[in-house]
């Protein structure tokens, strides 16, 4: 697979598959976790096929997910970059429901025993899951830093945090990469968040590139999912808005069999095409969807492609917003 970098500023630039892979599902967000044996495979299998960049957070499962990627990739380790994050305060009964911490001692505190999940003795890159508004940004831009000077983190990476935030935080330690969601159903930051990390030479690294999903033209009105599904408390996995939405994937679909590709890869072509430091990361838990993702990396999308897909979807108003109203509280403003 061809490679992406993340960041421009010298020491502060990672390169990574174009496409790398979200690891979450695996273990947390999308109903039980998966058979821990069988995510092994997949996670190997996916490194077979040229995947080096694997995104995980100690609040998946809380812990599993680490432990998972922990465990599946210590064999190839030096082929690998992983990403974890750290700013959930987790209770003992392995909650997330603490809120959120990111003062300097827990960051610390997560970076030890993150590294121990993950079996290595340097987290790649290190995200602030979500910006806490109790601890100045500087504090934790400082904190992180920290830890690149004792060696046991290569790069600083923010997620869901404003433009401001960014700079604020860049202007102590270089940010390598923003992750945040985008895709043809969630285009928020093309209007001032793509712009101010061209400025600043940060990568963007789409989380939900697939729209949890739906942009693979395999859910609809009709679906289920599991009580433990996180699309249940999300207003645009509602019956009525996947209806309504459903006009945005007949469209999607049409454009992506005349071009003989499935709407999921016209998806993740498309965000490939915007920028060559957008590095999305779709997750899956099976081999088929991981190589149907990952052939996406390989089509080449016309001008005349990427306009019929602009003015297609500009006609499409997409319906319900894309967190429920707890987790929407979350996003840096």
């Amino acid at each position: 697979m061809q490679t992406r970098k993340l960041g421009s500023n010298g020491t502060n630039t990672l390169e990574v598959s174009a496409l790398g892979l979200g690891c979450m599902g695996m273990s947390f967000g999308y109903g039980p976790p998966h058979d821990k044996h069988e995510m092994i495979a997949l996670l190997r299998a996916a490194v077979d096929r040229g995947v080096t960049f694997f995104d995980t957070a100690e609040v998946y499962g809380p812990y599993a997910n680490e432990e998972l990627l922990g465990e599946a990739l210590a064999p190839v380790r030096a082929k690998v970059l992983i990403a974890t994050k750290f700013g959930f305060r987790i209770d003992q009964e392995g909650r997330r429901e603490g809120g959120l911490d990111s003062r300097p001692e827990h960051i610390r505190e997560v970076a030890e025993a993150s590294l121990r999940r993950l079996r290595c003795e340097t987290i790649d890159l290190f995200y602030q899951h979500r910006v806490d508004p109790a601890v100045p940004i500087e504090e934790v831009a400082g904190a992180v830093q920290d830890l690149i000077r004792a060696g046991k983190v290569r790069h600083f990476g923010l997620s869901e945090a404003s433009v401001a935030t960014i700079r604020r935080a860049h202007a102590v330690q270089p940010v390598t990469a923003l992750q945040s969601e985008y895709s043809l159903w969630w285009r928020e930051p093309e209007a001032e968040m793509l712009p101010a990390l061209e400025s600043l030479g940060i990568g963007f690294v789409p989380f939900s590139p697939l729209g949890r999903g739906f942009l693979s033209g395999k859910i609809d009105e009709r679906t289920t999912f599991d009580a433990s599904d996180m699309r249940n408390t999300v207003p645009r996995f509602s019956i009525e808005a996947r209806k309504a939405n459903k006009a945005l994937i007949d469209v999607l679909t049409a454009i992506a069999s005349a071009r003989g590709v499935t709407p999921a890869q016209l998806a993740l072509a498309w965000l490939l095409a915007k920028k060559p430091w957008i590095v999305p990361i779709p997750g899956t838990t099976r081999l088929a969807r991981l190589e149907e993702n990952i052939a996406a990396a390989d089509i080449t999308l016309s001008a005349e492609d990427l306009a019929q897909i602009e003015q297609s979807a500009a006609r499409i108003p997409v319906h319900g917003a894309r967190y429920s109203q707890q987790m929407a509280r979350l996003v840096d403003r």
